[in-house]
Order: structure tokens, then sequence, then C-alpha cells
């Protein structure tokens, strides 16, 4: 094997080191510094975009902040347009309901008033009737002629009695 001949160790060695030194002139010239652009540019990108992506994220978070604060005054808002009117409804229950009642109130007033009326009125008709019925009877019966006012007092008497 030839590489384990001691007479072509110093040509070797001179190779080695002669495409070392070219290699490491190429590595460091031309290679490294473009994979160190394109990692210093792969840095660069990730910062912008998370610099980016918490700017969004701070956006986002206050356009919802703003989208619950709306929501909580709408609610707000919807439930004191709620309560007033219930409000509302339960003042104009209350206006009509007092109106209903002064009106029942009054027709109930005005029936009883014609109720008496009508009671009144029976009453002294049946009274009349009573007493001419009487005058008739005594008439009839006993052959005696009552004259219309003493029938009368005598009816009255007896409806006194009666209460």
């Amino acid at each position: 094997m030839p590489q384990l001949e001691f007479s072509t160790y110093t040509p070797q060695l001179i190779w080695l080191a002669i495409t070392f030194v070219i290699l490491y002139f190429l590595m460091a010239k031309l290679a490294l510094p473009r994979i160190a652009t394109a990692l210093g540019n792969r840095a660069n990108k990730l910062e912008s975009d998370l610099t980016r992506a918490e700017r969004v994220k701070a956006d986002a978070e206050s356009v919802l902040a703003a989208y619950e604060k709306a929501m909580m005054d709408a609610r707000l808002k919807a439930q004191a347009l709620t309560g007033q009117a219930a409000a509302d409804v339960a003042a104009e229950f209350t206006k009509r309901e007092a109106a209903f009642a002064a009106e029942l109130n009054a027709r109930t007033a005005e029936a009883e008033r014609r109720i008496v009326a009508a009671k009144d009125a029976a009453l002294a008709e049946t009274r009349t009737v009573a007493a001419e019925l009487t005058q008739a009877i005594l008439r009839k019966v006993a052959g005696v002629e009552l004259s219309p006012s003493a029938a009368k007092e005598w009816v009255e008497a007896a409806a006194r009695e009666r209460h």
C-alpha cells in the first residue's frame, strides 16, 4: 500500500497542507460568509416575524377588548331599555287599571241607583196594588166599602210591622 510507505510521507503531508490551506481559504472567503449571511437573514426574518406577530396579537387583543366593551355596553343599554319599557308598561297598566276601576265604580253606582229606583217604584206599585186588592177583598168578602186612603194606611201599617 502506497499510503504506508515512509518515503512518500513528506509529499503527502505537503499536499495535505496545501489542500487544507486552499480549502480553508475557500471556506473562509466563500462558503462560510454565504452561510453566515443566510443564517443572519433567517434570524432577522424570524425576529421581524416575531415582532409582527406580537404587534398583530396586541392589535387583536385591543380589538377583542373593544368588542367585549361594546357588547357589555350593548347589554347594559338593552337592560336599561328593557327596564324602562317594563316601567312604562307598568305605569300604563296602573293608569288604565285606575281608569277602569273609576268607570266600573261609576257604572256600579249608576246601576245601584237604578236598582234602588226600580225597587222603590216596584214597592210603591206593590203597595198601590195591595191597597186596591184590600179594598176589593173587603168589599166582596165583608161587604165593607173602604176608602183608598184608608186601604193605603192599612197596607203601610202592615209593611211597617213586617220590617
